[in-house]
């Protein structure tokens, strides 16, 4: 399976509307998507992650392709900066596990 954290660090309330706006429909669109196993949203120390576990990473490019992920992907630099971290593993980590292995290995986007 595959498993992908990213956060975003909102710019202000304008980038929580931008956030609203573009990522609460690219979340739904998730929840519909073939080869979704599980997804969880939280905001840690500024940061609103998402945390989703794919069959497999062809699932997830599949939907990072997505009409409404690519929209807020295009719009991130108005809701604020962001970090992002994907990798394979034969068990579903816990949030904290994921979590943790984003604040290590996390890349800008």
């Amino acid at each position: 399976m595959y498993i992908s954290v990213t956060g975003i660090k909102p710019k202000g309330i304008t980038g929580w509307l931008y956030f609203l706006l573009y990522n609460i429909p690219a979340s739904k669109a998730s929840k519909d998507h073939d080869g979704l196993l599980a997804s969880e949203f939280s905001s840690i120390n500024g940061y609103l992650h998402t945390f989703t576990v794919w069959e497999s990473k062809t699932h997830m490019v599949a939907y990072r392709s997505s009409t409404a992920h690519l929209k807020a992907m295009k719009n991130l630099s108005k809701i604020g900066s962001g970090k992002i971290h994907g990798y394979e593993t034969n068990t579903m980590p816990s949030w904290e596990d994921a979590y943790n292995e984003w604040g290590e290995k996390a890349r800008e986007h």
